[in-house]
Formats: C-alpha cells, sequence, structure tokens
C-alpha cells in the first residue's frame, strides 16, 4: 500500500493529498467489501488515501505539545492504515468514525514515547490525563481570560489538584540530549559543560592496585587465625551485619567476656599481618 510521505513542506503535502477524492458511503462500504473479501490493496489503498486530509485536521489538535506536525501526520497515517485494516464494513458506520481512534491513538503513543524516556503515564488515567489537562487549561483560560490555577483544572476534570501538579512537573521536564548542539550555527554541546567530580584515570588505577594489595594481605592475614578467631573477624568484623559478642558466646557457649578477649586477639594478629593496620582498630561494642 503505497501512501504519500510528508518529505518536502507540509504545505505541498497537503496540496497533494487534497488531490484525492472523498469517498461516498457507496463508495467506500464497496471498496471496504472488496478488502475485506479479496484483499484487494489498491481497494484498500484508495480508503488510506481518500481520508488523509482527516488525518492532518486531527492532528492540528496536537500541534502544542512541540512536535514537528509531519512527524505526528506520519504517526496519524499509521493509525489510518491500521484502521482500514480492522475495518467492518457491515457494521454501518463511516470508516473515519472507526478510524479516528486509531489516529489519536498512534498520535498519542507517539507524542508520550518521545516526551520522554521515562514514561510520562504509567496508567491509563495518567495518559488520558496528559492530553486532557492542556486542553482543560486553554479552556479554562478562555473562558476567565486569566491563567487558570491547578485547583480549577482538577475540578473541571474531575481529579485532584496534587495530580495536576504531578503531571504539570512531568510537561515541564523534558528529555535533553547531551550531544545536542546548544547554539544554532555552533560546535559546544551540552556534554562539553559536563563537570566530572570523580577521580582520574592514574588515580583510579592505583587505588585499584592497592586494593588488589589489601585484599591479598586481609587473605593472608585470615589464614593466620584460628577457627574462633576466624569466625569471629567473619561475622563481627566483616559482616554487614555484625553478631553480638553474647551471639559469639553463645555459638562458641563460652561467655560475652572471653568472646572479647578472643575479638581482641584476632585484631592485634591482623595488625601486625597488615601494615595498613598497624594501629589497633576501634573494637565493636556489645
Amino acid at each position: 500500500m503505497e501512501v504519500p510521505a510528508v518529505t518536502g513542506t507540509l504545505d505541498v503535502y497537503i496540496a497533494e493529498i487534497n488531490k484525492f477524492k472523498i469517498l461516498t458511503a457507496e463508495e467506500e462500504f464497496e471498496l471496504a467489501v472488496r478488502f475485506k473479501k479479496y484483499n484487494d490493496m489498491d481497494a484498500a489503498e484508495k480508503l488510506v488515501v481518500s481520508n488523509l486530509r482527516f488525518v492532518v485536521k486531527i492532528a492540528h489538535e496536537y500541534r502544542n505539545y512541540g512536535m514537528k506536525l509531519a512527524d505526528l501526520v506520519q504517526e496519524g497515517n499509521i493509525g489510518l492504515m491500521h484502521a482500514v485494516k480492522k475495518f467492518d464494513p457491515y457494521k454501518g458506520y463511516r470508516l473515519i468514525s472507526y478510524a479516528v481512534w486509531w489516529i489519536r491513538a498512534y498520535i498519542q503513543n507517539y507524542l508520550i514515547k518521545s516526551w520522554s524516556l521515562v514514561k510520562i503515564g504509567t496508567t491509563q488515567a495518567q495518559r488520558k490525563l496528559f492530553f486532557k489537562m492542556t486542553q482543560a487549561r486553554k479552556r479554562l483560560e478562555d473562558l476567565s481570560e486569566k491563567h487558570a490555577e491547578f485547583a480549577e483544572i482538577a475540578e473541571s476534570l474531575g481529579v485532584k489538584a496534587e495530580e495536576i501538579m504531578e503531571m504539570e512537573t512531568r510537561l515541564g521536564s523534558r528529555d535533553l540530549s547531551l550531544n545536542a548542539v546548544i547554539d544554532e550555527g555552533g560546535e559546544s554541546t551540552h556534554m562539553d559543560f559536563l563537570t566530572y567530580d570523580g577521580e582520574d584515570q592514574e588515580t583510579a588505577i592505583i587505588r585499584k592496585e592497592e586494593m588488589a594489595i589489601v585484599r591479598r594481605n586481609i587473605a593472608g592475614a585470615l589464614a593466620k587465625l584460628n577457627e574462633k578467631e576466624n569466625y569471629i573477624i567473619h561475622h563481627r568484623v566483616m559482616a554487614d551485619n555484625p553478631m553480638t559478642l553474647q551471639e559469639i558466646g553463645d555459638h562458641f557457649r563460652i561467655t560475652r567476656e572471653r568472646a572479647r578477649q578472643i575479638e581482641k586477639q584476632a585484631l592485634k594478629k591482623m595488625s601486625l599481618a597488615i601494615p595498613h593496620l598497624r594501629e589497633e582498630p576501634k573494637l565493636l561494642e556489645a
């Protein structure tokens, strides 16, 4: 199925699609039946091109979202072609009455995906609010000739003011490519102005080597400990959730004080084996 593409200016495209005849109900029914029964692609193409002007009209409703109208039209055209495939001529209504839902769905889906890499509307209600909010604000401001407040918009849509505030924040937070040129005709990008607060490559390599040495020393030091000392170091000093001395004592059936003495002895052995631990570490309490 070949459909005119929006390759030049939109005015040229509109002039081109306006050349296609608008079908009567009888002509549309006949073509739709031919496509449905015999998969007649020529009939399907005629159904599509005769309704392209309506796609442009619907796309204009979304021109205030900051996207190129030509892109919206292209997405709407895809929705129209999908509608033609699904259209049942025996239902008794015109193609455009059915297709308008698919056209809007494809345009709206494109807007939401293009607006942010982070999903703007994660629920059906949020997706609906994304498109209804702008329309409601414009309608209220046209009536009152003043800036519409969140509470007024929320009341007109039957939602909470907090939901309007949240969506307003999302609408104001557009994704930005770091490779995008800042000034027209210039070469500077947003990436050029990012600062890096981390360590340089040389420092990172040195730190990595030092950590490797420390890990080897720790492994060697642990090998010098006996079973009880090893257990205490692993479960008291190196654990994310260290055991208490009482828990250590209960494990080995010794007193809390004896567990503390073994811990102190183990740490002393490790400090002798590892240069970085020459100063005796502070013992854990409890």
